[in-house]
């Protein structure tokens, strides 16, 4: 049976729109009282903290509770999306508890701010910096808590500026975020035959370089400082564009006229949490350590020989010169496993006597895949 209503024939045999919006009321008034609920949790949770000399954020609990999300969702929703949620629920709870600040290599939209949003959520105060070291020095002298800082991408290799202070910086690994680099034309402008000239970073002019020449041919390509500042430009340039992030967008007002333009879908990078103390073991961690070794033959492969015994992966290693001494280098390694796991601490007790220096940089919770 049907029956007309007001915005027309309705079916009688199932709800109507409106007992289905007072449902959804229902269950957004549960969701309030349930976040309030965990709130004051949360609250008190800090004030245990505090007695106990403890800091508020822990990257290795938040990595737990994110992790478990798989565990609990049956959809809808995808995982990445309630990820997303949570991460902002965290970061809500954090806030309240005390105030977080975290430097980043700026300028705001960068992709290491965007890591540091991935981090820590929108209620965490953010200090942008002008250099890699400004940044680590930051948290170092409490100007922040913590700092993020990129240490390799996927296609560019490592970031030397990172290597240089994790070789000096009392500050430890705490975590890390990876970050897919997905490059996005924006613009005041309605449509792309509007747009005479393109702003970014050289390196953002060159990763979409063959968009820009199949979309935009002859187009006037304008390098400046950052893919953060092209945006700028192209916020005051009305016959203008920039290749920039999506926050960049979000930012300085720019319209989206086309994402994921870059060549490769595959580039990513890998920043690291930088911060006071020490994770806890989750179950799926790293360790980043630095070491040095004898100059004779054989020595690298009997360092990490420990390693392979108890039967642990090399994740990554990079050499490094060092500063005083010509032709002799640091390694840099990220092994699977936690330095608190009996294997990990095993193998790096073992690799004492084979080595002239090693320092176990942190152990941290392994950073989320993008989807």
């Amino acid at each position: 049976m049907r029956e007309a209503g007001p915005g027309g024939a309705q079916d009688m045999t199932g709800p109507s729109l409106e007992m289905l919006r007072l449902q959804m009321r229902e269950v957004d008034e549960a969701i309030v009282d349930l976040l309030n609920q965990r709130a004051r949790l949360a609250l008190s949770i800090g004030e245990l903290k505090r007695s106990l000399g403890s800091q508020v954020y822990d990257p290795a609990q938040e990595a737990r509770v994110l992790r478990r999300l798989g565990d609990f969702n049956h959809g809808p929703l995808p995982v990445q999306a309630l990820e997303e949620i949570f991460r902002e629920i965290l970061s809500c709870c954090r806030a309240i508890q005390e105030r977080v600040r975290v430097s980043f290599l700026g300028p705001p939209g960068s992709f290491s701010h965007w890591a540091a949003l991935c981090g820590f959520g929108r209620s965490a105060e953010f200090l942008p910096l002008a250099t890699i070291p400004e940044v680590i020095r930051a948290a170092e002298r409490g100007q922040a808590q913590w700092a993020v800082v990129p240490i390799e991408n996927s296609a560019e290799g490592s970031v030397k500026a990172t290597l240089d202070g994790l070789v000096s910086t009392t500050l430890s690994v705490r975590g890390e975020v990876l970050v897919p680099i997905v490059h996005c034309l924006l613009s005041k402008a309605s449509s792309l035959d509007r747009i005479h000239r393109v702003y970014s970073h050289p390196q953002g002019l060159a990763q979409c370089q063959s968009w820009l020449r199949e979309h935009l041919p002859g187009r006037e390509l304008v390098e400046v400082s950052s893919t953060s500042q092209g945006a700028a430009r192209a916020a005051g340039d009305p016959d203008g564009a920039a290749v920039a992030s999506r926050l960049s967008a979000e930012l300085h007002g720019l319209q989206v006229l086309a994402e994921a333009i870059q060549g490769s879908s595959a580039n990513m990078t890998r920043f690291l949490i930088l911060g006071r103390g020490q994770s806890c073991p989750t179950g799926n961690d790293k360790t980043s350590i630095l070491f040095a070794t004898r100059h004779v033959p054989g020595a690298l492969c009997m360092a990490l020989s420990p390693l392979a015994r108890q039967g642990l992966n090399l994740l990554r290693i990079e050499s490094y010169p060092m500063r005083d001494r010509a032709w002799e280098y640091l390694f840099f390694a990220d092994i699977q496993g936690h330095q608190a796991d009996v294997p990990v601490s095993a193998a790096l007790e073992r690799m004492q006597p084979e080595v002239t220096l090693l320092r176990v940089l942190g152990s941290y919770p392994k950073g989320l895949e993008p989807q």
